[in-house]
């Protein structure tokens, strides 16, 4: 099997971009089997892996519009996974922690993609999944890309997203 790019196989963008869509529809879909979208999922695994990150702080990291982080986090406040704590030293700001509720949540979501990653890479063994792991980790880092950030935050609700003219 080689490695390169001919005129009758797929080359490594293709099926990373393949496999990317198809990993992140099957999330969607587990997601979708507790009610959650998966920008929700990555909104309260972001708070839980850091509590009393501002809002603020929390559209930075996404690379999202300060609005649309206050969305979703509306959304996930009134359904009692998140709550808002004023910051003590910074009035404006807003804390973000998750609840009791948000933190059983974080645990079936866990599981969940836990078991979502374990389909996707069903036919390798533990050293080639390292091996991948490690190899896909080198090319985000390489490429600049935000550790743990999913890039469909990059572009949801930004200001001045361009299209690259088709031609």
């Amino acid at each position: 099997m080689s490695a390169t790019n001919d005129d009758h196989g797929d080359g490594i963008a293709f099926l990373l971009t393949q496999l990317g869509h198809d990993a992140a529809t099957q999330f969607a879909e587990q997601m979708a089997t507790i009610d959650l979208s998966a920008p929700h999922a990555g909104i309260l695994r972001t708070i839980a892996s850091e509590p009393g990150r501002s809002q603020q702080a929390l559209s930075g990291r996404l690379g999202v519009l300060p609005s649309r982080v206050v969305a979703h986090v509306d959304e996930l406040e009134a359904r009692g996974y998140v709550e808002r704590r004023r910051n003590p030293d910074d009035r404006r700001l807003h804390a973000l922690y998750l609840t009791a509720s948000g933190k059983r949540l974080m645990q079936k979501i866990s599981t969940l993609a836990r078991q979502h990653e374990g389909r996707m890479t069903a036919g390798l063994d533990e050293q080639q999944r390292g091996t991948l792991r490690e190899l896909l980790a080198t090319l985000a880092q390489q490429r600049g890309l935000t550790p743990h950030v999913h890039p469909g935050y990059r572009t949801l609700g930004r200001a001045n997203v361009r299209s690259k003219p088709a031609g």
